[in-house]
């Protein structure tokens, strides 16, 4: 059943307020709803505005901005790549993130500086997304940004195996794992105000893509004859989206699947126009990095589920059925 993008669009934004409320009513203290709204306007007492305001509150605008950056890349990435099975991670952004924190942890960084993890990952994404500036600028077809991106990434993956072989005790080991598996558990108005600049910079910049995006679906000449600056275009979509998912996973941890399978299921919606996609997978990815993460705060055994390892069981089967529906389509 197809869906009007603006009806799509109120539809989300309602399903996501909806659930961002409710996340604030999840966790070890039982909070009435009126607590909840009094301390939202500053009116409730010091324990719940603590509980409220720097612990759920943080948590609840993080997942919603993660969400939104990672689908909201994944479809100008698929848009631009004319590949239904692009991502953030093809870029290599991801995996350079990921490699800068897991130096800070084998550095011992985080000990002596509490921000060394979340500037070490932004180093490492900021780091990728010069290096794929610099091989846009030069050749800006896809088959080099493609080629680009998976060297970067899985030079950083390597990296990432080799500092971990070499981690110096089980414990910075544990945390490197942990950290790269994903969360947003203990998560503070400090790390918003740290990545919030750049994922707010990395959706600016994709503002206005959908129109590029459209016209290059028909063909890069056909794009060129409707005045569509195909280099510019390609360097929009690439700084844009390193720079939000750099941020995204800078605070967040390696969080996959959902940059992949969100542009797939707003297609099935309102069809397959790459401009009008943008929109609404930033808000289907908002909201289903919001359920994954209501996911992880349900009791599990002797220990907690991570927020990668819930998109991953729910992307992976979801993406399988997409391809087998989509199989005739995808030739």
């Amino acid at each position: 059943m197809k869906i009007s993008p603006p009806n799509l669009i109120l539809l989300l934004s309602i399903s996501l307020c909806a659930l961002a409320f409710l996340s604030l009513f999840i966790g070890a203290a039982d909070i009435p709803a009126r607590d909840i709204l009094s301390a939202l306007i500053g009116n409730a007492s010091t324990s719940t505005e603590i509980i409220i305001l720097e612990l759920r509150l943080p948590r609840v605008l993080l997942g919603i901005m993660a969400g939104a950056s990672l689908g909201l890349s994944g479809a100008a990435l698929q848009g631009l790549l004319r590949n239904p099975l692009a991502d953030p991670g093809v870029i290599g952004v991801s995996a350079t993130a990921g490699l800068g924190a897991v130096i800070a942890i084998y550095l011992g960084l985080s000990s002596s500086f509490p921000l060394s993890i979340q500037i070490m990952s932004m180093g490492g994404a900021l780091l990728a997304t010069f290096i794929l500036s610099f091989i846009s600028s030069r050749d800006s077809s896809v088959l080099t940004l493609i080629l680009a991106g998976i060297g970067i990434s899985s030079l950083a993956t390597a990296a990432i195996s080799l500092t971990m072989n070499f981690a110096k005790n089980p414990m910075s080991l544990q945390d490197m794992i942990m950290w790269l598996l994903g969360s947003l558990d203990n998560r503070t108005m400090t790390d918003i105000t740290l990545a919030g600049p750049f994922i707010i910079g990395g959706w600016l910049i994709l503002r206005g893509v959908g129109q590029g995006l459209n016209a290059s679906s028909l063909g890069e000449d056909t794009a060129q004859t409707l005045g569509i600056n195909l280099k510019v275009l390609r360097m929009r979509v690439i700084i844009g989206s390193a720079i939000s998912v750099g941020a995204t996973v800078s605070v967040c941890g390696a969080i996959g699947f959902v940059g992949l399978v969100v542009p797939h299921m707003v297609r099935s919606l309102i069809g397959h126009a790459p401009g009008r996609l943008l929109l609404p997978s930033a808000l289907m990815g908002a909201i289903l990095l919001t359920l994954a993460d209501l996911a992880t705060r349900a009791p599990f055994g002797h220990g907690q589920l991570r927020l990668g390892v819930v998109t991953a069981f729910v992307g992976s089967p979801l993406f399988l059925y997409i391809i087998y529906k989509t199989r005739g389509t995808m030739r």
